[in-house]
């Protein structure tokens, strides 16, 4: 009997890219193997006048594809995993999380070289609360405006002129084969990544262990490290996109540093926290990290950005 595996994923042409990879390294892993995609549209796809934090965040884009996996029309999922909550629904596991690729965010304009060369007022493009609390500390005087949809979408709002610049994820543009349209990369340690950006993950039942055992022949055990420091980091913190959060972990042989940030869309404020630890530590390095930016006030940026977005 041939083996097979159905994977859900969004219809986006980035997931669809993203489960296509998937697909084909499983085959290559395991040759015989049959995949199926099973392509499906979530509430966050569909909604796209208003930000996700106001209709009930990123979790949004993995709902659908989870029931599809209980009512068994699939056996796994795939996720950007910076859109996968910090908590799974119970029954849920990660069984594989890939090797990541550019985990940078990139500055996409057609007239301007990088943030500091917009002129005053410029009107920028991003729902993301982290893109837009780091753009205001570093440029007060910049228009900010909400950006939703897909990646396509996106830029064909920024070559209609509705924005001067807009901001992206690196990896999401050369996946698409849009890596010429990326002006600068906006990089650590000035700038930070939201946690797990530019990784992909593998979701399925956790009582399903065929399909764990497929998958997990694609994890990758150093970015594995790297995005459980940044997503206990965020764990700690509550957050959410709703929040502001920002981490960026970097395996340096045995050890592991972490950046993270918290900051405020509003109005710029940011607290930074970084430290070292052991690799084989990085949820506890995570955790201390979240400690460190706690006591900086971390908390009154966050209830304000609950606030602020309800």
């Amino acid at each position: 009997m041939t083996a097979r595996l159905r994977i859900a994923t969004r219809k986006s042409p980035l997931a669809l890219w993203q489960t296509e990879h998937v697909a084909a390294q499983l085959r290559a892993r395991h040759p015989g193997l049959v995949v199926d995609l099973v392509p499906m549209s979530t509430r966050g796809d569909e909604v796209l006048d208003r930000s996700l934090a106001a209709i009930g965040g990123k979790g949004l884009f993995l709902k659908e594809l989870e029931l599809a996996m209980l009512r068994g029309q699939a056996d796994c999922a795939v996720h950007s995993l910076k859109d996968v909550p910090m908590e799974l629904e119970p029954g849920f596991m990660l069984p594989a999380i890939l090797e990541r690729a550019d985990h940078a965010d990139a500055f996409v304009s057609n007239r301007f070289d990088g943030i500091d060369a917009l002129p005053p007022g410029a009107v920028v493009g991003t729902s993301s609360l982290r893109r837009q609390g780091q753009l205001r500390a570093l440029r007060p005087d910049l228009v900010l405006r909400d950006l939703r949809g897909n990646v396509n979408t996106r830029l064909a709002k920024l070559d209609a002129g509705d924005y001067d610049a807009i901001v992206l994820a690196c990896a999401g543009l050369q996946r698409l084969g849009f890596e010429a349209r990326i002006r600068a990369r906006l990089d650590a340690p000035q700038w930070l990544p939201a946690p797990a950006q530019g990784a992909i993950a593998i979701e399925c039942r956790d009582d399903d262990g065929a399909t764990q055992a497929l998958c997990g022949a694609l994890d990758h055990a150093a970015t594995r490290t790297c995005v459980e420091a940044e997503r206990a980091m965020n764990r700690a913190l509550h957050g959410s996109c709703h929040v502001p959060v920002a981490a960026l972990a970097r395996l340096d042989g045995d050890a592991l540093e972490l950046h993270g940030l918290v900051g405020a869309p509003h109005d710029g404020r940011a607290v930074r926290a970084e430290r070292r630890g052991p690799a084989s530590q990085a949820e506890a390095l995570g955790i201390a990290v979240a400690e460190q930016l706690l006591a900086q006030g971390a908390r009154e940026l966050i209830d304000a950005s609950h606030s602020n977005s309800a």
